[in-house]
């Protein structure tokens, strides 16, 4: 099969085309055959090298996966061939990614897809889905009537979270600059603060008379966890999914009794099954904002980390045509 593989950590050059074995299927795998995959921040951390000691090299990564069943193995139960599913492949697992023509991946992480999405518009939706879904539904616990702070809602995961957390009834406030704030609006989001020229602390508190959200949920980092109190109703929870690069002071999260969830996404097939019957019913609909083929992983990495296409902001996901 053709694969994209990372054959050192860095630039964007790290990565080459080559013909590689279909990996053998085990019991309880399925064999996919790739039509869409999709780009992830996590995926061009892991290029650059920020998890050495979880990828060993050469690589194919990729997290995104909606595709065919080709081939079933011993147990398998609930596919057969020539279903089309939709899943994340395990993290970090052995059998490689999804920047691929095929992938072998576990039953237990796989969906039927959307009956009423493209390849692309499923691929688009796995991992950013199952993202907003264990950040909002599993850990914050986001209840109706209840408000929340959703940093950078024009991005990928953002884009998802603001249609889930209205779903959950949730008065949805999100930063981002301001020629997205139409696009925010339209997902559903109830106020947007550009970050580039307001104070957000400052603003949730004129907006909310002083009273805070319920809860954030940081997809940008930077000092947004020593921040997040600022903005905080008591016993409030924060949310992120960014790792720490520096220490923060966490000190004011006293005053407020905040709770702390620091995220790395576990994927299951309940989660997206979940997000499945709300995409089916249109409840959340997938964001696309740049397409390209296999071959063109590179320039789908350097759109995705400069959030520019076409001399534009990039809304929404950057996702891959495989076949």
């Amino acid at each position: 099969m053709k694969a994209i593989v990372l054959t050192k950590f860095g630039g964007t050059d790290s990565f080459e085309l080559q013909d590689v074995p279909i990996p053998e299927v085990d019991v309880g795998e399925l064999l996919v055959r790739v039509v869409a995959t999709a780009i992830n921040p996590l995926d061009y951390q892991i290029r650059r090298g920020d998890y050495p000691e979880y990828v060993p090299l050469p690589a194919i990564i990729g997290h995104d996966v909606s595709g065919v069943v080709e081939k079933v193995g011993l147990g398998v139960t609930d596919f057969k061939v020539g279903d089309e599913v939709f899943y994340t492949p395990k993290i970090f697992g052995p059998k490689g990614g999804s920047y691929a023509e095929y992938n072998v991946v576990p039953e237990s992480l796989v969906t039927h897809k959307p009956s009423n999405l493209s390849h692309e518009e499923a691929a688009s939706t796995t991992l950013v889905g199952g993202t907003a879904w264990e950040a909002l539904v599993s850990r914050a616990k986001l209840s109706p009537a209840e408000s929340v702070l959703i940093h950078g809602g024009a991005g990928g995961v953002g884009s998802i979270a603001i249609q889930l957390a209205k779903v959950m009834g949730a008065t949805v406030y999100t930063t981002c600059r301001s020629n997205d704030f139409d696009f925010v609006r339209q997902l559903g989001a109830d106020h947007a603060i550009d970050y580039t020229s307001k104070n957000y602390i400052e603003e949730i508190a004129s907006l909310t008379g002083n009273k805070g959200v319920n809860v954030v949920f940081d997809t940008i980092g930077g000092q947004t966890l020593s921040q997040s109190p600022h903005v905080l109703s008591d016993a409030g929870r924060v949310v992120t999914i960014v790792d720490l690069e520096t220490p923060q002071n966490l000190v004011a999260a006293w005053g407020v009794n905040a709770e702390y969830h620091f995220v790395f996404t576990r994927q299951n097939r309940g989660k997206l099954q979940a997000l499945k019957t709300l995409l089916e019913n249109g409840r959340i609909r997938p964001i696309i904002g740049a397409s390209f083929s296999l071959t063109q992983i590179p320039e789908a990495h350097t759109t995705l980390e400069r959030g520019v296409v076409n001399g534009e902001r990039l809304n929404g996901k950057v996702v891959i045509s495989v076949s």
